[in-house]
Parts: C-alpha cells; sequence; structure tokens
C-alpha cells in the first residue's frame, strides 16, 4: 500500500503540474522483480546504479524488514549518503537505513508493529511520534497513508504550496497532516476501545512490558478499585487483566522475535519474565510453537 501510494502521489503531481517535474526510477537488488504483500509482481527499472547526489533515495520496506537488509542493498545506501542524496524510509524503511548507519542525531519514525524491536536494536537512535520526519536529509514515514504527507510535504518544497494542495484534492486526501500528528497508535485506539478508563489502563500496560505492574497497582493509578478494574476487562475484554496482560507481553515476545537477533533469554527478560524456561512454556501455550521453533532454530535441551 505505501509503495503503490508513493508512486500514484507522484503520478498525480506530474499530471497536475501539466509536465514532469518528478521523475521515478524502480530498482532492486539485482534488477529483479520484488513481490509485494498481495503477491503481485512489479517490474523494476533497473539494480542498484549509481544516482546523481540531486536524487531522493526512497526505501521502501515491508514487514520483514530483516531480509532487505542485505550487504548490498547496506553497501548501497553508504555510497548514496556520501553521494550526499536525500534518503527516505517507508513503512518500515528507517530499520534499513539505522541498519547501514545513516541516521544521526535526527529522530525517525517506524510502524508501531516494529517500534519496539526497532527500540531493542538500535538503542542509540530517537525514535519520533509523528507519523512522517523531515530533517537533514532523511525522511521517514509510520507506512500507511502517512507517505503521502510526506511526499506532498516534498512536492509543497520542491514546485510550490499550491500544487501540493492540488494533489491533495485529487487524492481526495484533503485533511493533509502536520508533522504534529502522532504516530503512535496506542492499544485502546487498534481495538476501537474508547472507555477513559480503561483506555488509561490499557497505555500503562503497554508502556510497562518489561517490569509488569500489579493489578492493583493498575487501578490505583487510575482511581478504581480491584474489583472495578475486573469488572471492566470482563465487560469490555472478555478477560482478566492478568490474562490480557501476559498476551500483550507474549505478543511483544513474538514481534522480537521476528524483527531482531536478540537471544531468547534477552527477549524473555525484555517482555517481563524472569525465567526463559517459563517464557518458553509461556509461549508455546499460546502460539503452539517454542520461540525457537519460531526462527527455524533447533531446539535447546
Amino acid at each position: 500500500m505505501t509503495f503503490a501510494m508513493a508512486m500514484e502521489t507522484l503520478k498525480t503531481a506530474n499530471r497536475m503540474a501539466m509536465g514532469t517535474p518528478f521523475s521515478s526510477v524502480v530498482c532492486s537488488e539485482g534488477g529483479v522483480p520484488v513481490t509485494d504483500s498481495l503477491g503481485a509482481e512489479y517490474p523494476i527499472d533497473h539494480g542498484l546504479e549509481d544516482v546523481s547526489r540531486d536524487d531522493i533515495v526512497v526505501i521502501c520496506s515491508g514487514a520483514d524488514v530483516r531480509k532487505n537488509c542485505t550487504p548490498a542493498v547496506l553497501q548501497w545506501l553508504r555510497k548514496c549518503a556520501r553521494q550526499g542524496c536525500e534518503i527516505a524510509g517507508l513503512y518500515t524503511g528507517a530499520w534499513v537505513m539505522a541498519e547501514a548507519g545513516l541516521i544521526g542525531e535526527e529522530a525517525i519514525t517506524i510502524h508501531w508493529e516494529n517500534r519496539n524491536s526497532f527500540a531493542e536494536k538500535f538503542p542509540d537512535v530517537e525514535l519520533s511520534d509523528y507519523t512522517y520526519t523531515v530533517r537533514n536529509k532523511r525522511y521517514s514515514t509510520a507506512g500507511g497513508t502517512a507517505v503521502i504527507d510526506l511526499l506532498l510535504t516534498l512536492i509543497s518544497e520542491a514546485e510550490s504550496p499550491e500544487l501540493a494542495n492540488l494533489v491533495a484534492d485529487q487524492l481526495m486526501y484533503t485533511n493533509i497532516r502536520v508533522l504534529q500528528h502522532s504516530a503512535r497508535v496506542q492499544v485502546a485506539e487498534r481495538i476501537g476501545m474508547r472507555h477513559p478508563k480503561l483506555s488509561e489502563i490499557l497505555a500503562l500496560m503497554e508502556t510497562n512490558l518489561e517490569e509488569p505492574l500489579r493489578p492493583g497497582d493498575l487501578a490505583k493509578t487510575v482511581n478504581i478499585s480491584t474489583r472495578q478494574l475486573e469488572r471492566l476487562f470482563r465487560r469490555y475484554l472478555s478477560a482478566t487483566p492478568k490474562k490480557y496482560y501476559m498476551d500483550m507481553r507474549l505478543q511483544r515476545a513474538q514481534h522480537l522475535l521476528l524483527q531482531t537477533s536478540m537471544s531468547v533469554t534477552e527477549v524473555s527478560v525484555a517482555c517481563g519474565f524472569n525465567s526463559s524456561s517459563h517464557f518458553s512454556r509461556l509461549f508455546r501455550a499460546r502460539y503452539g510453537m517454542s520461540p525457537h521453533r519460531l526462527r527455524g532454530e533447533p531446539e535447546k535441551g
């Protein structure tokens, strides 16, 4: 979706400008076709060839970002950076930028599913809560429609705000978000939860996965009783606070196992488990396989 919207926004800009102020070339390692998330192949113009310092290099990476961080891609990106190119990372593209060492003091953003694993992998890189970032020739988006926001900003700077507005109108995208729009999607928003107290509790849980809070402490923080806490979870989430909290921690563990090279022990600690064996038992019960098997690794004795 991110790739398609980026290309469509540029095409619309050229049409509305009645010319071709923007040209794009689609590259891949080896120049081979790339399969998108729907299983379709997109034609590639050429491989990772030389670029001009006036070009903007845009990295569009999918959910399994680690497989895109190949030595050839990272080396090519470093070369582009040395030439002075502007570089943008869409969806999970910031991960590739960080892996290549292209992010300095500027904050970067990434899709919310990858935030925890990104922070574990790159602790010295500042993560932004914005839907997109623009700073020091380094750009990023959190995925989804945020790519339109970024490209409209770049179109406005390269051509004119009037052209950017025309493009937005053509895309039926009249509510252009500014940089202050947050990319952090709280768990309550993701599940459509609007109860204020429960939303506060879920946010507390999500920000305290490494050192889980006790139900009594959660209730006290939002000024309700433990019994009220239990009732809220039963009514709105059909689960106990303890079970729901555990599921959140195990889901974070799944993300870290798939998106980082952290050991199973390191993942268990990062998700609030004191014992790796206890964590593995709970993970197997939740996902039907051990953490090692999820990664395709041999089982530990």
